[in-house]
């Protein structure tokens, strides 16, 4: 396959890749704007510990080391236990393209940590160097509560590229102002430039999280023992998991080892050419973790032709020493990318759970009454 020109490859450019056979065992059904929904086999094992493959061994050849137990789906995967399941995608990449996955969505938003291993790469989440060929499994880590999943289920998203078109800091700044990247909360008017918090110096936006009255988010105050059946939409009483979480004098309280569904303030707009990755703060920030789910789609805020005004994005945040969060304090981080091509449907034309998000969403799971 040929991919003419640099960047994320587009849903057109994913289903060339399966119609060839680069990729297999995966379906359209499962092709979003710039990535693909990997999804689970039967095969699953509970292992004692994760163990990344050497260069040029095989996941499954390591597997004996993680003391693996073959476990059946129809079973939940509770809370606390490490499992390791095959993908049933795998793929022989052309030369030029290689590949990274996130969590989905949801997954984050079930605070359930997921990660890629692939055959030969001694890292997490990566289909590299370019040309990688091999099975995918994925590590799956139930924290708050047991998870059922089933075969066939989507828990992570593989994307792929030719080359890393990350913005620089100067690209950035021509782009914000041309592509209104980043909107005011509340109000329709665009953030200046100077006024975002751009200090690391590194191509990415510094955003903060949704300070104000009422419900800012939420606390999990779910047993681990409690189950959630992913393929259950709106089938789960949101406050028998989550309870609402309120700031005070304009401060929101985070326990250490607690889990909590946050807004971000900023509203933000990716046009259609471009993609986004919310990459890991740096620690000088505070010890925590911000999101799990860290890709938005091209499109994402842009409406249906460019007259959208930005989307508020997910935070799923597990602080690791008690923290006080207020307003304009740097809490996620970033990226923005440049697509192979536009894709012909992109995150605003699509089927979405979270479309209508405004302020802390929950996964689709759950339903507020």
């Amino acid at each position: 396959m040929t991919v003419p020109k640099a960047g994320a490859l587009a849903a057109e450019q994913l289903q060339k890749l399966i119609e060839s056979e680069h990729i297999k065992g995966a379906t359209e059904e499962h092709i979003s704007p710039a990535s693909l929904d990997m999804t689970l086999s039967e095969e699953a094992y509970q292992i004692q510990g994760l163990l990344l493959p050497r260069v040029g061994e095989t996941v499954r050849d390591a597997l004996a080391i993680m003391q693996p137990q073959a476990v059946d789906l129809e079973q939940p995967l509770r809370a606390g236990q490490l499992y390791l399941i095959r993908l049933r995608e795998s793929v022989a990449l052309p030369e030029s393209v290689y590949g990274y996955c996130n969590p989905k969505s949801s997954t984050g938003r079930l605070d359930t940590h997921v990660r890629v291993l692939a055959d030969g790469v001694p890292r997490y989440d990566s289909l590299t160097p370019k040309g990688y060929c091999g099975e995918l499994w994925v590590a799956v880590y139930p924290q708050s509560f047991s998870l059922q999943v089933h075969p066939g289920t989507p828990l992570t998203q593989l994307r792929l590229f030719t080359k890393d078109t990350r913005l620089s800091e100067i690209e950035l700044a021509n782009l914000y102002q041309t592509k209104k990247l980043v909107w005011h909360p509340t109000k329709d008017h665009t953030l200046p430039y100077e006024e975002l918090l751009t200090h690391d110096q590194d191509g990415a936006i510094l955003l903060t999280a949704y300070i104000n009255e009422g419900v800012v988010g939420y606390e999990c105050i779910a047993e681990p023992s409690a189950v959630i059946d992913v393929a259950k939409v709106g089938q789960y009483a949101a406050a028998d998991f989550f309870a609402p979480l309120y700031a005070h004098d304009e401060i929101i309280y985070l326990k250490r080892d607690r889990f909590y569904i946050l807004s971000g303030a900023e509203r933000v707009r990716i046009p259609p050419t471009l993609a986004s990755e919310m990459v890991p703060m740096d620690e000088r920030s505070g010890d925590f973790r911000s999101h799990y789910a860290g890709f938005l789609d091209p499109g994402w805020g842009w409406g249906t032709a460019g007259e959208g005004k930005g989307r508020p994005f997910t935070l799923e945040v597990r602080p690791f020493e008690d923290l006080l969060i207020r307003a304009k304090q740097p809490i996620a981080k970033i990226k923005f990318e440049h697509m192979a091509q536009e894709p012909a449907v992109h995150y605003d034309t699509k089927d979405s759970n979270y479309l209508c998000q405004s302020g802390p969403k929950l996964a689709k799971q759950f339903r507020l009454d």
